[in-house]
């Protein structure tokens, strides 16, 4: 099955077991890349339609924010960062992890040799450019290193960086670093310090629904889950056959990127999903990371509290 876009991109599947199907929302917290891949190949594949679901995967981006729209029950499942769901639970809104996808963290900060930055130490007194929405991790890795730093907005690309505005920029590993890479720059010009090598491994991607949808459908919640999983699982056994699937949907939204581009982001959602290729971790949210995520946001000022692991997560839905 393949996308046709209107708003959203509706990926619709039939009834299992004679069941009637049970039609839901689902909100990638991004435009479509690879990025996503697991969820376009679980419905083009069928894995949801088997549980009895009915998926309408709604385009993401900035101008419709996951957060909300969850928070406003307009869609019954998104994805979203570990930070920024733990911060809407102490904000209030009602969510509940049901599956940690993302295990490891992807952004990094850049920076060209030339400049003299090898090592943590060079960015000292340096102008560096971070996202308003993902600068804990980059500010606790300055303070780690006691680095005294000029911080620059920066936009939805590295160009401030590949124009000189800046000795050094964030970027997502599977994203952003491929830009500049695509810009003629070769890898071995550059310094990269992907933070979750620091200490600072923020789990990225984790499913998310409101308790209320928890506990009044319990089994399309598992169903949406135990089918993304294996959508992911297929996508990395068939990496190729996903890329067509993935690139359909980009096209079909007349998106600028190319295939190159999303087959490197593909590889790169591999590595965080399933690091050092062992799966058997995708769905579960390690508590050790959840705490210290907790922390970093509490003790910035992010939160007023810790929400409670066992009331943030529900394992049942992530295993077999």
């Amino acid at each position: 099955m393949l996308c046709i876009w209107l708003w959203a991109c509706l990926l619709a599947a039939g009834a299992a077991r004679g069941d009637a199907p049970v039609s839901v929302e689902f909100l990638p917290q991004w435009s479509p890349q690879s990025q996503f891949a697991g969820y376009y190949v679980a419905d083009a594949k069928g894995f949801y339609k088997r549980r009895g679901l009915m998926v309408t995967v709604m385009r993401g981006g900035p101008d419709r924010p996951a957060g909300v729209q969850l928070a406003d029950r307009r869609v019954a499942f998104t994805t979203l960062f570990l930070t920024e769901g733990i911060a809407l639970r102490d904000q209030g809104v009602p969510l509940v992890n049901i599956g940690q996808i993302v295990q490891r963290s992807a952004l990094m900060l850049v920076a060209h040799k030339k400049s003299g930055i090898r090592t943590p130490d060079d960015l000292d007194g340096r102008r560096v450019s971070v996202w308003d929405e993902f600068r804990l991790q980059p500010l606790a890795f300055f303070r780690q290193n006691h680095l005294s730093v000029s911080l620059v907005p920066q936009g939805y690309t590295p160009n401030l960086f590949l124009m000189g505005g800046v000795d050094a920029a964030s970027a997502m590993w599977y994203n952003e670093y491929h830009v500049i890479l695509n810009s003629g720059i070769d890898a071995d010009e550059l310094s990269t310090f992907l933070l979750a090598d620091y200490g600072f491994n923020f789990p990225e991607d984790g499913i998310y629904c409101l308790e209320e949808t928890l506990h009044g459908n319990p089994e399309a919640v598992r169903a949406f889950v135990q089918g993304s999983i294996e959508g992911w699982r297929y996508t990395f056994a068939h990496p190729e056959e996903a890329l067509a699937i993935v690139m359909a949907c980009v096209d079909a939204a007349n998106l600028p990127t190319n295939r190159v581009h999303q087959r490197w982001m593909l590889a790169r959602m591999g590595d965080i999903i399933c690091p050092g290729g062992d799966c058997d971790d995708m769905g579960k949210l390690n508590e050790a990371n959840y705490l210290f995520v907790g922390r970093q946001l509490r003790d910035n000022g992010i939160i007023q509290a810790i929400p409670d692991y066992q009331e943030f997560y529900d394992p049942r839905h992530a295993t077999p």
